[in-house]
């Protein structure tokens, strides 16, 4: 297994999701001790529009309110590069999947799934996106993202164990 496993998460803009499930990710992978071991990035399908911003404000404030610091996180689109840098690339919704499998190089797409993967017993594989909606929805999101994530670094420890 390569050193550090570099996983990359993805919704549209980079504002919402994909930052909540990285900074959610990576608390929780310092939490176990995996922080060394992993490389977290998020990026979105129509990143550009938002390039360079932080995420939304709602999604910032409602993190921390659980511990989750997405202050230093800047919106960036996925590059065609992404695909050879990263182990795992994870959309947050069917939509952001279909543009991750159209962008992506054929040689690359077992890497590409859904996030909530990692979480089978929801029976769901779409966090839904919160930006239209209250603060109810960020909430959500951050279910679904601690859910997603513990199982995700489940699977990491699974594969460290047997390789």
């Amino acid at each position: 297994m390569n050193v550090p496993y570099r996983i990359l998460f993805v919704c549209m803009g980079n504002i919402c999701r994909s930052p909540i499930a990285e900074a959610v990710t990576r608390t929780m992978a310092q939490r176990q001790g995996l922080a060394a071991m992993l490389q977290l990035d998020s990026a979105g399908t129509h990143g550009h529009y938002h390039a360079g911003e932080a995420p939304d404000a709602r999604a910032r404030r409602i993190a921390a309110k659980r511990g989750y610091d997405l202050s230093r996180l800047r919106a960036r689109s996925v590059i065609d590069t992404d695909f050879d840098r990263f182990d795992r690339i994870l959309g947050m919704d069917e939509s952001n999947l279909f543009a991750l499998q159209r962008q992506c190089p054929e040689e690359h797409r077992l890497k590409l799934g859904y996030f909530l993967d990692y979480a089978p017993a929801l029976g769901i594989n779409e966090i839904p996106d919160p930006y239209y909606g209250a603060d109810s929805g960020f909430e959500r999101v951050l279910d679904l993202c601690e859910l997603a994530a513990a199982g995700l670094l489940a699977d990491y420890m699974r594969r460290l164990s047997s390789s």
